[in-house]
């Protein structure tokens, strides 16, 4: 069966936000929702020595993820109406004509994929760009992506290409959901469950 997911090269990303720009526009969406994030993922400090001299451990990194297509979507699960399904191919999408915008999705989803529309009062969320990949086309976030951080396919063709790790901080703990996701982390990134970082920018990624 085809499940189709995202790679993300964090050693790659350096935070632009075009991902996120570029499906806020193809998919028309308004200030207050966007179905791709980039967080900004600090951590470390600075001390003093004995004889004078400064050490640091400070790292950042940047995390750019949409809904992960996971293979137990909690959306799913908890959806009343069944209105938040799996595709044949994967992908995690909303009937919004049997929605009913009760918003358990939202409050169940560990990555914050669907939002309640205030305007169709719906759930909406990344689909992985559902008419373009029937098209044979890739997601507009990853052709948007400058440097080439971003792939999508099959997770068979993705895994006979890269390899890599499931969540890194802030991710969440990947048995949650078994997230469709490959990461390649960058030197700095910390562990799902290391939480001695911080997210430098909550308002923009939550």
């Amino acid at each position: 069966m085809m499940q189709y997911g995202f790679y993300f090269d964090s050693t790659r990303c350096t935070g632009c936000k075009t991902c996120e720009l570029a499906c806020k526009d193809y998919k028309d969406l308004g200030p207050e929702h966007t179905f791709r994030r980039v967080y900004d993922y600090e951590g470390g400090s600075w001390w003093q020595h004995t004889e004078g001299i400064w050490e640091q451990d400070v790292s950042v990194y940047y995390v750019s993820v949409s809904c992960n297509h996971c293979n137990a979507p909690v959306c799913v699960h908890v959806c009343p109406t069944g209105a938040m399904h799996k595709e044949e191919n994967g992908l995690v999408r909303v009937n919004a004509h049997v929605c009913i915008g009760c918003g358990y999705c939202t409050m169940a989803c560990p990555y914050h994929a669907p939002h309640i529309s205030e305007t169709a009062h719906t759930s909406t969320k990344c689909d992985g760009c559902y008419d373009r990949t029937a098209e044979g086309k890739r997601p507009i976030c990853v052709e948007a992506c400058p440097l080439r951080a971003l792939d999508f396919d099959d997770m068979t063709e993705l895994r006979a290409r890269y390899t890599g790790v499931s969540s890194i901080a802030p991710l969440c703990d990947p048995s949650a959901t078994l997230p469709n996701l490959i990461i390649r982390p960058s030197p700095a990134a910390h562990d799902h469950d290391d939480y001695t970082g911080f997210v430098a920018n909550p308002k923009e990624v939550i």
